[in-house]
């Protein structure tokens, strides 16, 4: 009945029927780690807060140059070398806590005009005359590379040529950066930090990362466990490395109990990675190594751009890679080969057979092969946390209506809707959504509580084909001309 009196005519919207569903962002890596900050705009540098990266531009904004030690710089650039993706990048390294502070003592300038600091990373740099009674300014006596840790006189300024002068500064101390910061914890404050700042990024951002990271530290036990821990909590898959130097034989060891690295896992959200990868460093002139996880997180999100999130990060060439660590034997049809001997471990590794390049080689998460389900395979798990996630996102504005027939129908044809956009879009070989009245019990109704099963089977990855020959002796009927 109307509230008020009217004497006339109304019109009054009544919503109804089905809802879009928007499917969720996949292609965002979650990237923890150490970044040079002091060489960046102060005003950007930042510290345990969640930064949204887009373009190697913003890399180099937010986190500073490739710098030796320091991993958010160089995991960057391994992402974006593959084209496609963003991140969301937590810096743990800290100017006030890892550093080491260098006493003042005496340098002299050379004929060049520069003087070499005995450390790189450096920062709250103070130069003084030799007698100490003056101190000089930054940008009108001279200036600083805080990264090659390099001093310049500027002509015009109160420094002498070849002047003796005293230096006293900071410096950026790697060795003071811990697993616990890496994994975070949540302060007296309420604040989130390394590793657990991710839970934040929703309310900031609108999404949560899908793919987690850490270089370096993830070869670490007690860091690949807390990235699983997150993995979970954000329905992400974590990509974890071997240490520099494992050899096959104790990649494959590190699968078991009594394995000496950190692969001894068995859940489907964990992705082990092996070995380490060889990148040309333009500031060394020489070749290094880094994490294969990073190149892989890259490999994922273009492939989710560019094909979909149903299909499986393997068999995708790597770019911006030289080498790798440690040469594996590869042939597409032996199954003794080292390669596949990883895969059937549960290690995604790379394949490296005559003409053919560097390509990332395995379907399964470390899950494989103690679990058979479909849901060992990574493709199909992160399609499963897709749907679900973008379900779940959508019901909100089916929350709190009045339960009837009307809201039964809107919800199962949203979600029916959505598995048929999927099915047309080759992610899902079907899908639908029921509503079973055996389910939804009188009593449950009546407190509020609908149950709707949601069935779908994403297109697992064609990993083994197998030919069948035959040879037949009836087609010798043919010689002759005959029939």
């Amino acid at each position: 009945m109307a509230a008020n009196f009217l004497h006339g005519v109304e019109t009054i919207e009544i919503d109804k029927g089905p809802r879009p569903i928007r499917g969720v962002k996949t292609a965002v890596v979650g990237l923890v780690g150490t970044a040079p900050i002091f060489a960046v705009d102060g005003t950007l540098a930042t510290v345990n807060e969640p930064v949204l990266v887009l373009s190697d531009r913003d890399a180099a904004q937010y986190f500073g140059p490739q710098m030796e030690g320091f991993t958010i710089p160089q995991a960057l650039d391994a992402i974006f070398d593959q084209g496609r993706g963003i991140a969301i990048v937590v810096n743990v390294f800290d100017p006030d806590e890892h550093s080491t502070a260098q006493p003042e003592a005496a340098k002299s300038f050379a004929s060049n005009d520069r003087l070499t600091l005995d450390h790189q990373g450096v920062f709250n740099l103070v130069v003084k005359s030799s007698d100490g009674n003056t101190t000089h300014e930054l940008g009108v006596d001279y200036e600083i590379d805080p990264v090659a840790g390099i001093v310049t006189r500027l002509v015009g300024g109160a420094i002498a040529a070849s002047a003796s002068v005293l230096v006293a500064y900071d410096y950026a101390d790697l060795e003071k950066v811990q697993p616990s910061d890496i994994i975070g914890t949540v302060d007296v404050a309420g604040n989130r930090t390394g590793l657990q700042a991710f839970q934040d990024t929703y309310n900031d951002m609108g999404f949560f990362a899908k793919i987690l990271i850490a270089p370096v530290y993830g070869t670490l036990n007690a860091v690949a466990t807390e990235l699983n821990v997150m993995a979970s909590k954000l329905r992400a898959v974590a990509l974890v490395d071997a240490p520099i130097g494992t050899t096959f034989a104790e990649a494959i060891a590190g699968r078991g109990p009594n394995g000496s690295i950190n692969f001894n896992y068995s859940g489907e959200r964990m992705v082990l990675c092996y070995p380490h990868l060889k990148v040309y460093d333009i500031a060394t002139d020489e070749e290094r190594l880094e994490p294969f996880s990073q190149r892989l997180a890259g490999v994922i999100c273009a492939v989710d751009n560019d094909r979909g999130y149903w299909w499986s990060p393997s068999n995708n060439e790597i770019k911006g890679i030289t080498g790798v660590e440690r040469k594996l034997s590869a042939m597409i049809n032996d199954p003794t080969t080292e390669v596949n001997l990883l895969n059937e471990n549960g290690i995604v590794t790379l394949f490296n057979s005559f003409g053919t390049g560097l390509r990332t080689w395995g379907n399964r998460s470390a899950a494989w092969p103690t679990v058979t389900h479909p849901k060992n395979f990574i493709n199909v798990r992160r399609t499963a946390d897709v749907i679900h996630e973008s379900i779940e996102y959508s019901m909100l504005q089916f929350i709190d209506r009045p339960i009837n027939q009307a809201l039964i129908d809107d919800i199962k044809e949203s979600v029916n809707a959505f598995m048929r956009t999927l099915i047309g879009r080759g992610a899902l070989i079907d899908g639908k959504c029921i509503y079973d009245p055996a389910k939804n019990e009188p009593t449950q109704l009546a407190l509020g509580h609908l149950v709707f099963d949601i069935e779908f089977m994403p297109p697992t990855p064609a990993e083994r084909i197998t030919f069948e020959s035959f040879i037949n002796i009836e087609m010798l009927r043919q010689l002759g001309g005959g029939q």
